[in-house]
């Protein structure tokens, strides 16, 4: 199936991401989220990462006139009928994701695909929830979306093979590489990625380095970007925490178990760079190790 228009639910850092490069890619985008002001952030963001592009010489200047052009938006959850996939990329709740798919599914068309862009939550116990297990899947995009080139699909137990290529073939427009991942707690790069932060925090724990140490170890030493601290505060310490809760409750070994210190600090509300304090204190540029 083609796919020729697009419906993205949630307006937050992955559904502007998924936006964008959905609209340079040629489709046309219907951006859905329940507050206005996250919408306007959205089209703003989008608009300014564009332009970047624009003064890099990686798109053309018309790019951002172009790919706005193609990108409607609502805050209530209708204009999804003519849609022929939609990536629900709404906050990591399941019960949110089930309430939105039980007043998602009967506006869409009877051939839409319907996509999670979930990082850890069953594909199949989502899909259960539609009227279409067999035209549902997880489309979990890399953050910053413009920027990382992977994407994993994830099949649930219904999800037909029609479905599957149709996801992939997307994924292939958008510039993106996809890859398949079966349906286990976190899919592929989460349960890589969270236990080595976790490791890396549990490092600062029993104090085997400070946190400067530990960052430019890895940095160093493997060429790694991002220390693993700097990181984990750039995705948000109640993320990993909630996916280390998944990995460690779905997969039952206590090799994912939470280190207590990750616990503390987002009991604390210090979550990372978004909270203005995590294992890096924000206020300061450039930002100090809080330990």
């Amino acid at each position: 199936m083609d796919v020729r228009k697009i419906g993205i639910i949630g307006a937050g850092q992955m559904g502007t991401g998924i936006a964008q490069v959905s609209a340079v890619a040629g489709l046309d985008v219907h951006l859905m989220d329940i507050a206005a002001v996250r919408i306007d952030e959205a089209l703003d963001a989008i608009r300014a990462d564009i332009g970047r592009l624009v003064e890099k010489g990686r798109l053309p200047t018309d790019a951002e006139q172009t790919a706005l052009g193609r990108i409607s938006t609502t805050t209530a959850l209708e204009g999804f009928g003519d849609c022929d996939l939609v990536v629900e990329a709404a906050t990591e709740d399941e019960q949110i994701k089930r309430e939105i798919y039980k007043d998602l599914c009967p506006m869409l068309a009877e051939h839409a695909i319907l996509g999670s862009n979930t990082s850890s939550i069953s594909i199949t116990r989502l899909g259960a929830q539609t009227d279409r297990p067999n035209r549902f899947l997880g489309m979990h995009f890399m953050n910053p979306v413009p920027r990382l080139e992977l994407i994993e699909l994830i099949r649930g137990i219904a999800t037909d093979e029609e479905t599957f290529s149709t996801a992939r073939a997307l994924a292939v427009r958008l510039g993106k590489t996809p890859v398949s991942a079966e349906d286990f707690p976190a899919f592929i790069v989460n349960r890589i990625l969270m236990p080595m932060l976790n490791e890396a925090i549990y490092t600062l724990y029993e104090g085997v380095g400070s946190v400067q140490a530990v960052d430019t170890a890895m940095r160093l030493g493997t060429h790694h970007p991002m220390g693993p601290l700097e990181l984990a505060d750039f995705i948000g310490l109640d993320t990993c925490l909630g996916l280390m809760h998944v990995l460690h409750e779905g997969l039952a070994d206590t090799k994912y178990r939470p280190c207590p210190l990750l616990v503390k600090y987002v009991e604390a509300g210090w979550t990372g760079r978004k909270a203005g304090r995590g294992f890096y204190d924000y206020s300061s540029d450039p930002p100090e190790p809080s330990r």
